[in-house]
């Protein structure tokens, strides 16, 4: 039977009348597409329900593509293309390299992974092209021009069959290095999960020109750690693409964990409020003048145990906001990341009762807790909910759902004439701290 594909937007819900392929019993008789299906949904990446009239599916801040049965799914997200990329560029920090044509990425706007392998594979081919790092590594040999240091250790084992070579230990520059292995496994990796052919062959020509010089491996977890930390000042250059390498490996095989290795169905989901936090924290990091700004640091002291009623000995609960705003180590601002457009969707209610804990922990006379949230409408203003006394009625802390429109950053942050970083500033000050009018000190 031939795959159907099913194509949902971030955040939207596809019923069994909205798409004949969802209809009737999709994947019955299909025990690995059914614990998939189980899997992704207790995960939280997307809830898929199987209904009498047939599947439901419920996407999430999760975006990519995944097969479940005879079904393609693909979730986009809302902002894609040039103005995508180049906020994930910015994000993480890749590099704008311009080795092929950017229409590329307006073919590729439907598949979000393609994105992250289109820049993977400017990325090596940069590289490839400015010669791969070499390093100095430790050989042993039998050689008959002896060079570095004769091994005298394993001379007399060999001594009567060595004839003329000697045992050495020497050390020759070679490009068979774990960051170079780690490169290669990530490029087969990235030609295994996109189902653009062009692409697919573009990634795999590039893999086959250096597999001759290094020892070809299967990219696992422990062997990128390896890569990663082998970074320094002359390595530098390959920190963009293992980022992306990154990216797909912590996302492949969908959203399947190490009880489930045997359902690793070629698939890729990312989860947008990843990329969302990144990006909030450089973008304030740079341009909060005179402020620092931490990310996931604990508020200590909003809970504690009765020391007279804790047998168990339990330790607190915690609460880590997204970013912390300090200025003169004191907490002006707290701010958290959400990727959910709250213009056009209601707040979840566990959003709301988050954000008003993190307003009542502040010791400021103005307890305050503010969500950054993703959104492309430009009528989008800002929201402010008060948390009353429900005796008094007095208003004892806010929580505010503030807008960031992704197309209005994006042109901030590709401007380049002599306002910009004023713009930049000004925005961030916004986003951190709101327009003076707009939030009531009632």
């Amino acid at each position: 039977m031939t795959t159907q594909p099913i194509n949902l937007t971030e955040w939207e819900t596809r019923e069994p009348k909205d798409d004949s392929a969802l209809a009737g019993p999709v994947l019955a008789g299909n025990p690995a597409a059914q614990q998939l299906a189980e899997t992704l949904t207790k995960d939280g990446r997307i809830e898929i329900l199987e209904l009498a009239r047939g599947l439901e599916l419920r996407a999430s801040s999760f975006v990519g593509r995944f097969f479940l049965g005879d079904l393609m799914v693909t979730i986009r997200p809302k902002i894609s293309g040039i103005p995508l990329m180049n906020l994930l560029r910015y994000a993480y920090r890749l590099r704008h390299l311009d080795l092929f044509a950017e229409v590329g990425y307006a073919a590729s706007s439907s598949s979000f992974e393609d994105l992250l392998i289109h820049q993977l594979a400017a990325e090596a081919s940069e590289l490839i092209t400015r010669g791969l790092h070499r390093d100095y590594l430790r050989t042993e040999s039998m050689l008959t021009s002896p060079r570095g240091r004769v091994d005298f250790g394993n001379y007399l084992q060999v001594a009567s069959r060595a004839g003329v070579a000697l045992p050495c230990i020497h050390h020759p520059r070679s490009e068979d290095t774990s960051i170079n292995r780690a490169l290669h496994g990530g490029l087969e990796l990235a030609a295994g999960m996109t189902q653009d052919h062009e692409l697919r062959g573009r990634i795999r020509r590039l893999a086959k020109s250096f597999a001759a010089s290094i020892t070809p491996r299967k990219l696992d977890a422990p062997s990128f750690d390896e890569a990663w930390h082998s970074l320094d000042r002359r390595t530098t250059a390959y920190r963009p693409a293992l980022t992306l390498i990154n990216l797909l490996l912590n996302t492949q095989g969908a959203a399947l964990n190490e009880d489930t290795p045997n359902l690793a169905a070629a698939g890729f989901l990312f989860d947008m409020n990843r990329f969302f936090q990144a990006l909030l924290l450089r973008f304030l990091g740079e341009n909060l003048a005179g402020c620092v700004v931490q990310d996931e640091k604990i508020m200590r002291g909003v809970f504690a145990y009765d020391p007279a009623n804790n047998p168990r000995h339990c330790l607190p609960p915690k609460l880590r906001p997204d970013f912390l705003v300090l200025r003169s180590q004191r907490v002006v601002a707290v701010l958290d990341a959400k990727y959910r457009d709250l213009w056009e969707n209601n707040l979840p209610r566990e959003m709301l009762y988050q954000l008003a804990l993190y307003a009542m922990g502040q010791e400021s006379l103005e307890r305050r807790a503010t969500i950054i949230y993703p959104t492309l409408d430009e009528a989008s203003r800002q929201q402010v909910i008060f948390v009353n006394d429900p005796l008094r009625g007095t208003a004892k802390a806010q929580v505010v759902l503030r807008p960031l429109n992704l197309l209005k950053l994006d042109e901030l942050l590709r401007a380049k004439d002599i306002q910009a970083h004023r713009s930049r500033a000004e925005f961030a000050h916004r986003l951190a701290f709101g327009a003076f009018q707009d939030v009531s000190t009632n």
